[in-house]
């Protein structure tokens, strides 16, 4: 299962057992559960919980009021103390969302009745907003499939604008310095020791903190440098994909208001985050152009060089949070807390790999190398170079246009498929030269071209991969039939087949750990998920 997935399922059952603690909740909360309490009568009202807030959704307002808890990190114990951070609540999220945040209620009480904006005594204060649809919030949409490039460029651009404008000082500065990043980062694997062979294995930990001290290390003069550039900024904080509502405008909301250094940070951290969340939810490919359409917009190019170490440390304190909630008691069954920590630290890890890495495809026709490629590179934001696309480049005629030429005749002579494989190497070398992975989607018969895309790995520093496709011939034959009347770019058809395996060179010359063999019969999901667990 997606880390997404497995994210959203703790989420519903933190709320499930939160909604079965309601009758023992105090009277105030009772209260604001009816409508009378309110001065628009709302027909319906939802509670929902954290572990700092009671939110009351009302269909046109929500009205949030702070639970008296000191957690450490923040102090609410007060009512003082919550009226004040109700009114930062509404001066920092006006930064982004000034159409939401509408002001501080007080909760007044006369005897036993309370209302919100009344007589009597104050006894409690509300954080007052406009109720943003719940089914456009980003995390929903993306589990819908129903995220697009433009809405993530969209909300690139607005963070960019925020970021140029945000707040930075001498003060702010300090926590872009390489001594706090870590300890901040120290604090983290320390407080993340007792969870070591329980939601994190102990090679990926040491390799993680080794990574992360390293970076560190090796790379405090840009650090400085952003610091000295103002690039440390007042920013939002908590910014992933629950915080952004995709609407008749973007939505950035939620900041952090409780403790000034929680926001205080880079801008590129910031950006990493919710890239990270779109990493988790396996799309990479928007996660990409998120970061690549911030950085065309802000001009601030130096975060490639921080993103992959920021996004690092991003999914491991989700990971950490995700751990202690093996420790609470009031969360019965700890299978989703176990399985979402797990899931960040193996994004986590993923982050650490220094070096971009080559995937060829390999595989007779109608074997589903294409839509491995295509799903693999979705997930995990990687540039897929299609020999049937750049074959047909080469040709001068349509990726969709049809060529039934016969076996190794026309555009699939030995020639012609020699300049196909050259140019894809072409593209793949200059890609990998700049730290980017690549997928080359090809069937790779002819064992010298296997050796030659090993050979471009080892030139350009990338590791090397082989994922071999394999599948039934009367699921092959199937799957050709169907993709003729789909209109797809291959050309591949069942006749094709059987001369093709009888011209394939069996993949004898690498490794078994270079060398995956997929049955691809089985899901889309669970093949991505073999693939990025085994190479990356």
């Amino acid at each position: 299962m997606p880390v997404g997935l497995q994210a959203h399922g703790l989420y519903l059952l933190v709320q499930e057992l939160l909604k079965q603690k309601v009758a023992k909740q105090p009277a105030l909360v009772k209260a604001l559960l009816k409508p009378e309490t309110y001065p628009h009568r709302p027909r319906q009202i939802e509670l929902v919980q954290t572990q700092m807030s009671f939110l009351f959704l009302t269909g046109d307002y929500v009205y949030k009021v702070k639970k008296p808890v000191d957690l450490g990190y923040l102090d609410y114990t007060t009512l003082e103390k919550r009226r004040f951070f109700c009114h930062q609540e509404i001066e920092l999220n006006r930064r982004l969302c000034p159409q939401i945040y509408l002001e501080v209620v007080p909760i007044t009480r006369i005897g036993r009745q309370f209302h919100l904006d009344g007589e009597g005594e104050v006894v409690e204060y509300a954080v007052k907003m406009r109720q943003l649809p719940r089914e456009r919030m980003m995390d929903n949409l993306l589990t819908q499939n129903q995220v697009t490039e433009e809405m993530v460029v969209r909300v690139a651009e607005k963070l960019a604008a925020f970021h140029a404008e945000a707040e930075t000082n001498p003060d702010i500065g300090t926590f872009g310095r390489p001594n706090a990043i870590g300890i901040n980062t120290e604090e983290n694997f320390t407080q993340t020791e007792k969870y070591i062979g329980i939601s994190i294995s102990v090679s990926k930990y040491h390799r993680i903190k080794t990574y992360t001290d390293n970076f560190l290390k090796l790379n405090e003069s840009l650090l400085q440098r952003r610091v000295q550039n103002g690039r440390i900024k007042d920013c939002h904080g908590d910014l992933h994909a629950a915080h952004v509502c995709i609407s008749d405008d973007i939505y950035i909301y939620d900041c952090i208001e409780f403790n000034d250094r929680f926001r205080y940070g880079d801008v590129a951290s910031e950006v990493a985050f919710l890239a990270m969340d779109l990493d988790r939810y396996c799309r990479g490919d928007l996660s990409k152009a998120f970061v690549d359409a911030y950085v065309v917009t802000s001009g601030d190019n130096e975060l490639f060089r921080l993103l992959n170490f920021y996004k690092c440390y991003r999914a491991y304190v989700r990971g950490k949070v995700a751990s202690f909630m093996l420790d609470d008691p009031y969360i019965p069954d700890k299978g989703a807390a176990l399985a979402a920590a797990c899931g960040y630290f193996n994004l986590a890890y993923r982050y650490t790999r220094e070096k971009p890495v080559l995937i060829i495809m390999a595989g007779l026709v109608g074997t589903g190398k294409t839509s491995v490629a295509e799903a693999l590179g979705r997930s995990l934001g990687i540039t897929v170079i299609s020999s049937d696309i750049v074959r047909k480049r080469l040709a001068g005629i349509s990726a969709t246009e049809h060529h039934f030429e016969q076996y190794g005749g026309g555009i699939y002579s030995e020639e012609f498929s020699r300049k196909t494989y050259d140019a894809m190497f072409v593209q793949a070398r200059e890609l990998l030269s700049q730290g980017q992975s690549v997928i080359l989607d090809a069937s790779f018969r002819k064992r010298g071209d296997r050796l030659q895309a090993r050979s471009l790995a080892e030139e350009t520093n990338a590791d090397f991969a082989v994922v071999e496709c394999t599948l039934s011939k009367e699921m092959v034959k199937s799957r050709l039939e169907r993709r003729l009347q789909e209109g797809t770019v291959s050309d591949g058809r069942w006749e094709i087949f059987e001369q093709q395996k009888r011209d394939f060179d069996k993949i004898t010359e690498f490794p078994a750990e270079n060398h995956l063999i997929l049955d691809t019969s089985q899901s889309m999901s669970n093949i991505v998920s073999i693939i990025t667990e085994r190479i990356f």
